[in-house]
């Protein structure tokens, strides 16, 4: 009985959400890190949705429940139900569109004012397969990228034409620029692609590594009830439990996820 019992004592819940402007990923971000798994031509997200994975840290499992938001500007009110309460976020943007970085900024800006004062945030730039000279940044690989997230109608309307430039000519925010102001505003950098699975299990290992796990189990054991994380559910939002454990082995240095 005590060996059963024990993982349960070293689960940590952890809240994160995903913020980000519409079209720049976050959607394909959080569905290769869960289900391990791009689809072309997704959705648009509505509202939220809800998903959780479980991430194996040394001798810690955290399950995370991961709030995915919806970018269009008629959502933007909801966030803070969202992102309320989390202990982590990860602002995304799309390294070939310079709008949705400034975008991402004024998220973290609204973070760091309004959400919990030791909030973990990661910066993703979301995309570098187009910027990658490969054969899958041909016009077919740039024209199933610029599709992972069509958040609104017209979101990725433009973005066909481009797909005959040269990779590297596509990038409109530079690694440079923005990994000088994650440092800048305290935040973890990464760039990513949720076609290729680039970066993503790597931002969720190192958040990991920062979350002040004991600091989590003390407020919950005063708060077992945890307001606000399940009711906080919006209408159109779905809900998964994945568990990667069979999946192939990861990196030893990242999450058992």
């Amino acid at each position: 009985m005590a060996e059963s019992s024990s993982p349960a004592d070293k689960s940590v819940q952890v809240k994160l959400v995903l913020l980000g402007e519409a079209a720049v990923g976050k959607s394909s971000v959080v569905l290769r890190f869960v289900n391990n798994e791009f689809q072309p031509n997704k959705e648009p997200t509505i509202g939220a949705a809800f998903l959780t994975q479980k991430c194996r840290l040394e001798d810690r499992i955290l399950r995370y429940e991961i709030w995915d938001t919806a970018g269009q500007e008629r959502f933007h009110s909801l966030a803070p139900m969202y992102y309320r309460n989390a202990q982590a976020a990860v602002v995304v943007y799309d390294v070939t569109k310079a709008s949705s970085l400034e975008k991402a900024k004024s998220w973290v800006k609204e973070l760091q004012r309004q959400a919990n004062p030791n909030i973990v945030i990661a910066l993703a730039g979301n995309k570098v397969d187009l910027v990658q000279p490969s054969s899958s940044s041909s016009g077919t690989g740039a024209s199933s990228e610029s599709e992972d997230e069509a958040d609104d109608a017209t979101a990725t309307g433009g973005e066909a034409p481009a797909s005959s430039a040269e990779p590297e000519s596509l990038r409109q925010v530079p690694r440079e620029e923005a990994q000088a102001y994650a440092q800048e505003a305290g935040l973890l950098f990464f760039e990513t692609s949720a076609k290729t699975g680039e970066g993503i299990v790597e931002i969720f290992t190192e958040i990991a590594k920062k979350i002040p796990i004991e600091h989590i189990l003390a407020s919950s054991r005063g708060n077992a009830g945890r307001p606000g994380v399940n009711g906080a559910r919006a209408e159109g939002s779905q809900s998964q439990n994945v568990n990667l454990d069979q999946n192939a082995a990861k990196p030893k240095d990242a999450c058992n996820c």
